[in-house]
C-alpha cells in the first residue's frame, strides 16, 4: 500500500512540473495515472481540475473539484476550484455559494473576499437585468443614435468613412491606424456597426456559397482579439477581395486585448466585399462570455456601454453555418445533441438572440469532436462531445462531403479527425501568450475542394497582456 501511495505522490510531482511548464495535456495525464491509483485523494482531482481549468475543460473541471470536496469537506482549495470553472459556464449562483463557504472558513483571506464580493455584484446585477427585463420587443440601439450629428474634431487625424462608406484605402488606413495602437473615431466605429448590423440581418442562419472550378476561399478559425496576428494573416495570404475571399469562424473578441480592432477590421471587411468576405457567429459573440472575458470590459474602456449593447445586438445576426458548394459545412463548435438535424434545421434556427444552454444553435457554437463512437458529456459543460459515426451518419443524411469547426487551440493549429470528415482550424497562434500553438488557416479550391493547411506562427504585438480588460475574478489567480 505504502509503495502505491509513494508511486501516486511520484506522479502528482511530474504532473505538477508539467503543470508549472504548461504543459498541461500531460499533467493531467500523470494527475489522471495518480488517481488510478490513489482514488481517494482529494487533492489530485483538485490539482487536475486546475489544469482543466487552464485548457478550458470547465465540466471536466468542474466534475473533479465536486469529486475532490465530496471526499474531503475542508479541501478549501476545491470550492476555489469550482467557484472558477462556474464563473466560467456562467454559473453565477453557483459560484457564489462557494466563494461564501471558502469566505467562512477562510474570513482573513483578502482574495477570497474579492472574489465573493465580484460574483455577489454579478448576481446582484443580473437579478436586477431580470427584473427590469419586458416582454416588449427591447429597442434597437440604433434608435437612440444620431450618428449625422456626432462631430469629428479637427485635431483627429485617422481614417474617416469616405461618403459614409469603407473603401479599399480606408481598410488600408485603419488597418495601420490600430497598428500604432490608436482609436478610430467613434462617429466611424457606429457608421460602420449601424451598416453592419443592417447586412447581417439580411443573411440566412445557413449561407450558401457557390465556388467555381478555379476559385478557391481562405477558411480562418479563432483570432480571440490577437491582432497583430490577424495583420500577420494578411499579410501571408493577402487582403480581402473579389478574387480573394475570406472566411471566419467565430471567436474573433475575448481573451485578447486588442478584440475591437479586431472586429472593427471584420467589419470593415465585410462592408467592403460582402459577397466574398464572410463571418460566423463563434461561442464568445455572445453576452455572457464577453463579460467574463474582456470584450464587454475594452468597448467600455476604449468606447462606452452604449457601444458594447450595440455590438451585442451586431452579434446576434451573425450567420451560424455556412456551406460551400452544397458539400463542405462551417461552423464554430460542430454537430448535434441529437440525430436528425437537416441542413433544412439549421437554416430555420431563430438566431436574433442570446443562445440557448441547449439545441441545436448551441450546439453550432460550443460542441467538440472526440475519437471513440457515440455521443458523451461535454468537456466544457455546455453542449456534447461527438464521436465518428455521429460524423458520417450526419455526413450521409445531408450528402456532405466534410465538415470544418474551429473552437479548440492545437498545437499544430489545425487537426484532420474522423478519417478526414471533421477538419479543426484555429487561427490564434501562441494563444494567450502562454499556449505555444502555431496558427493555421485552410484553402478550398471550387474544383476539388481539398483542404491545404498554412502553419503560422506568432507575430510581436504591443505590451498590452491578454484578459487585460477581463472581469477581475479571471484576472485573480486560481487558488
Amino acid at each position: 500500500m505504502a509503495e502505491v501511495q509513494s508511486e501516486a505522490e511520484s506522479l502528482k510531482s511530474k504532473a505538477n512540473q508539467c503543470f508549472k511548464d504548461k504543459d498541461y495535456d500531460n499533467a493531467i495525464k500523470y494527475y489522471s495515472d495518480a488517481i488510478e491509483l490513489s482514488a481517494g485523494n482529494a487533492i489530485y482531482y483538485g490539482n487536475r481540475s486546475l489544469a482543466y481549468l487552464r485548457t478550458e475543460c470547465y465540466g471536466y473541471a468542474l466534475s473533479d473539484a465536486t469529486k475532490a470536496i465530496d471526499l474531503d469537506k475542508k479541501y478549501i482549495k476545491g470550492y476555489y476550484r469550482r467557484a472558477t470553472a462556474n464563473m466560467a459556464l456562467g454559473k453565477f449562483k453557483a459560484a457564489l455559494k462557494d466563494y461564501d463557504t471558502v469566505v467562512k472558513v477562510k474570513p482573513n483571506d483578502k482574495d477570497a473576499k474579492m472574489k465573493y464580493q465580484e460574483c455577489n455584484k454579478i448576481v446582484k446585477q443580473k437579478a436586477f437585468e431580470r427584473a427590469i427585463a419586458s416582454d416588449e420587443l427591447k429597442k434597437s440601439v440604433v434608435d437612440s443614435l444620431d450618428i449625422e450629428s456626432m462631430t469629428i474634431e479637427d485635431d483627429y487625424t485617422g481614417p474617416k468613412l469616405e461618403e459614409g462608406q469603407v473603401t479599399v484605402q480606408f481598410m488600408k488606413d485603419l488597418m495601420q491606424w490600430f497598428k500604432e495602437q490608436k482609436k478610430l473615431h467613434r462617429k466611424c466605429a457606429y457608421q460602420i456597426l449601424v451598416q453592419v448590423k443592417d447586412l447581417l440581418s439580411k443573411l440566412p442562419s445557413l449561407v450558401e456559397i457557390s465556388l467555381s472550378q478555379e476559385e478557391s476561399i481562405t477558411v480562418c478559425g479563432d483570432i480571440h482579439g490577437q491582432y497583430y496576428d490577424l495583420l500577420n494573416i494578411f499579410e501571408l495570404n493577402g487582403l480581402p477581395s473579389k478574387t480573394n475571399p475570406y472566411l471566419f469562424n467565430g471567436d474573433f473578441v475575448d481573451r485578447g486585448s486588442f478584440s475591437v480592432e479586431v472586429i472593427l477590421t471584420l467589419f470593415g471587411f465585410k462592408l467592403l466585399c460582402p459577397q466574398h468576405f464572410h463571418l460566423l457567429r463563434g461561442n464568445h459573440e455572445t453576452d455572457n462570455m464577453n463579460q467574463m472575458y474582456g470584450f464587454e470590459g475594452e468597448v467600455k474602456a476604449k468606447y462606452t456601454s452604449q457601444m458594447f449593447e450595440l455590438f451585442s445586438e451586431v452579434f446576434q445576426w451573425l450567420p451560424l453555418a455556412q456551406c460551400i458548394n452544397s458539400k463542405v459545412l462551417v461552423m464554430h463548435g460542430g454537430l448535434f445533441s441529437e440525430d436528425g438535424i437537416t441542413l433544412d434545421d439549421i437554416k430555420k434556427i431563430q438566431r436574433n438572440r442570446q443562445p440557448p444552454d441547449s439545441g441545436p444553435m448551441c450546439d453550432l457554437l460550443w460542441s467538440d469532436p472526440q475519437p471513440q463512437n457515440g455521443r458523451s458529456v461535454s468537456k466544457r459543460g455546455v453542449s456534447c462531445q461527438f464521436g465518428p459515426d455521429i460524423t458520417n451518419r450526419f455526413l450521409e443524411e445531408n450528402h456532405l462531403e466534410y465538415i470544418i469547426r474551429s473552437h479548440e487551440v492545437k498545437p499544430e493549429g489545425y487537426e484532420v479527425a474522423h478519417n478526414g470528415k471533421c477538419i479543426t482550424v484555429f487561427s490564434a497562434p501562441n494563444y494567450c501568450d502562454q499556449m505555444g500553438n502555431q496558427g493555421s488557416y485552410i484553402h478550398l479550391r471550387g474544383s476539388d475542394l481539398k483542404p491545404t493547411f498554412h502553419q503560422f506562427k506568432t507575430v510581436p504585438h504591443p505590451n498590452v497582456k491578454p484578459m487585460a480588460y477581463a472581469n477581475t475574478l479571471l484576472q485573480m489567480g486560481m487558488m
